[in-house]
């Protein structure tokens, strides 16, 4: 076995600028095989179409994947008015093409604005949601009846950045589990011509709200012949963590806790918005130890890292 494609442990977060045309799996095994990383995992799926931000756990990094699905998340997309298809966007079948009518601002703030905050939305039926345990798009490729889920969603922003004609370009601030291709698909219904998206990047998720995004040709040249650059695009575990509450433990609370026992703590000084919000534990001022819940002034343990002591696992 070569050394290019020996695995190996690596713990830490790549912010990964996705390309258009693969999909986030596809781009995730080439991450992986570049920083030939035993595991990886990532935060939440981008359509091929679609570029930007997509957060790569490794390794121990890949015990908080599920909070950075569940974060907040900004996209910049375009919407073509005038013609819908059956993924919503621009990859699928044109279903119906209709003329745009001339649509002034306040036109379109009227169909932006029920699509705005708390709302129920339909998801696309080419997603990846599944329906007796298979993938939505998987039973619309067969051509079997797929019935699209409906959810509660919140949109924090939704407004228009620039306009022509047959086309809006939206900047959309959303929770987790909505899809952009509803907006716009539901957006260009409201306005009575139909709509879909040509255009979407994701620009960033939190708590990564300035990303700094690396592409794949940048990986793949630096995996070639320049280890330590490739290295060093990889983030901390902890900078996954930033904005949760956190308790630093003297060494021997940290010795018991990092054995999977609960631990007593003093919560006066623990902000917490959210009593169900997950407490990050450290010892040391930036040692990483794990995940607790935090009930009757004890620190109950849930998830444990075990970082090598590396930046991997050193807290901000």
């Amino acid at each position: 076995m070569s050394r290019k494609s020996r695995f190996r442990r690596v713990d830490g977060i790549l912010l990964l600028d996705k390309p258009a045309g693969m999909s986030s799996n596809q781009a995730l095994q080439r991450v992986r095989h570049l920083f030939r990383a035993e595991k990886a995992g990532h935060t939440g799926s981008l359509d091929p179409l679609a570029t930007g931000l997509l957060p790569v756990c490794f390794g121990e990094a890949t015990k908080i994947a599920g909070l950075l699905l569940g974060s907040r998340k900004a996209y910049e997309t375009v919407a073509r008015l005038g013609r819908t298809t059956d993924t919503d966007d621009a990859a699928g079948e044109v279903l119906l093409e209709r003329p745009v009518p001339p649509l002034d601002d306040d036109d379109i703030e009227a169909a932006l604005r029920p699509l705005r905050g708390p709302i129920r939305q339909r998801a696309p039926i080419y997603s990846a949601l599944k329906q007796g345990g298979e993938r939505l798009y998987a039973m619309a490729r067969k051509g079997l009846p797929v019935e699209a889920p409906e959810r509660d969603v919140e949109v924090f922003d939704l407004r228009v950045i620039a306009r022509s004609p047959d086309a809006l370009r939206l900047h959309v601030e959303c929770g987790s589990g909505t899809y952009v291709r509803s907006l716009v698909r539901d957006l260009g219904e409201s306005l009575g011509c139909g709509a879909h998206v040509s255009e979407l990047r994701r620009l960033w998720v939190e708590p990564f709200r300035t990303p700094g995004m690396v592409d794949l040709e940048t990986l793949q040249a630096e995996a070639a012949d320049d280890e330590e650059r490739l290295m060093a695009h990889l983030l901390p575990v902890a900078d996954g963590l930033a904005g949760f509450p956190a308790v630093d433990l003297d060494a021997e609370a940290a010795r018991r806790f990092a054995h999977g026992q609960p631990v007593a703590f003093d919560a006066s000084g623990l902000a917490m918005s959210d009593p169900e919000a997950p407490v990050v534990v450290k010892a040391d001022g930036h040692r990483l130890l794990g995940l607790a819940r935090a009930e009757g002034g004890r620190l109950l343990p849930q998830r444990l890292f075990h970082l090598d002591g590396t930046t991997a696992g050193r807290l901000a």
